[in-house]
């Protein structure tokens, strides 16, 4: 554990810098709270590695996931949000406050927001970890164009398996979608887009059981489900999206959380204790979308200030230095 060298007191920390904690920064900013928003990227979560946004309501087409995240941070920087480059290490509830640690400074809040997001789940195959950032990727936005005039494959049968797949055709020379199952999940205008690609197949009912090359991708080995029959598959590079996991680990053992680590909320983001909400994928039965994930944390704000403001006596917070 870090020692701690600095303690700041404010009435509501928010972790995690994605849609659903930027919206509640704004709303929180907006209603006078006194409002420290915290993540270790900056800003903007699984949002910056999309390629393009045209599925948020009353923004039609946006070129980047990571355009919009930037004009929510200045959003949230104009309502006196304070966005503090910093990681939640672990949650230490008080009587009447939360105090959530962190790398060198803690932070005693009246409230808890945790919107941490989520991080890709991985194969859990050979050769994965050896060779990510060596042709094993999660972002094809971020690592795609390294891969220009080869092929690739894609994993997972998703609406960002086939969203990433679909940029990858008009980046690489070919793009090989496997997918365990014999029907694809992603949206039906991802699909209809992505399988009217030239450059593309499917490996339906199929399973990634290695991935090959020492410092560098080199193939797959692949196994049909069906058949058994198991064969090498030569690509450059691989992209995985077979699902996400949750970032709680520094809250577990304080809120209640399922078996995967996903927050458990009621309708109002409140978790198993009153002063820790939680919004976005970080919570449970989540749909995983900007839209949902600025909703929740719209709600979550709300009711945050609903409860601060019924509290008597309320509570008076010294702002540090």
């Amino acid at each position: 554990m870090t020692e701690q060298n600095e303690k700041k007191k404010c009435d509501l920390v928010i972790i995690g810098a994605g849609p659903a904690g930027f919206a509640a920064g704004i709303y929180a900013g907006r209603s006078g709270l006194d409002t420290v928003l915290l993540d270790m990227m900056g800003g903007g979560g699984q949002v910056n590695i999309i390629d393009r946004v045209e599925n948020y309501p009353g923004v039609p087409d946006i070129d980047s996931g990571a355009q919009l995240a930037d004009l929510m941070r200045k959003q949230a920087e104009k309502f006196g949000v304070t966005v503090t480059f910093d990681q939640a290490e672990r949650l230490e509830p008080g009587e009447d406050s939360v105090t959530v640690h962190c790398s060198g400074t803690s932070y005693e809040a009246r409230a808890v927001l945790i919107a941490s997001g989520s991080r890709h789940k991985p194969l859990g195959v050979p050769g994965e970890g050896k060779l990510m950032g060596k042709g094993v990727s999660v972002c094809a936005t971020c690592d795609g164009p390294f891969f220009k005039g080869k092929k690739v494959a894609v994993v997972g049968g998703g609406s960002s398996a086939v969203m990433e797949a679909l940029y990858l055709t008009n980046v690489v020379d070919h793009v090989t979608l496997i997918h365990r199952r014999d029907k694809l999940r992603a949206e039906k205008i991802l699909q209809d887009r992505f399988l009217a690609a030239p450059n593309q197949n499917v490996l339906w009912d199929t399973v990634v059981e290695e991935i090959l090359g020492e410092d560098q991708v080199t193939g797959l080995r692949v196994k049909n489900l069906k058949t058994g029959e198991s064969s090498v598959l030569d690509v450059a590079a691989v992209f995985i999206f077979v699902g996400l996991l949750p970032n709680s680990d520094f809250a577990r053992g304080v809120v209640d959380v399922d078996d995967w680590g996903f927050i458990k909320v009621d309708m109002d983001m409140r978790t198993s204790h009153p002063r820790i909400f939680a919004a976005g994928d970080v919570r449970i039965r989540s749909a995983r979308q900007i839209g949902t994930a600025v909703g929740d944390g719209i709600t979550a704000a709300v009711k945050i200030q609903e409860m601060l403001d019924t509290e008597t006596p309320k509570r008076e917070f010294e702002k540090s230095a």
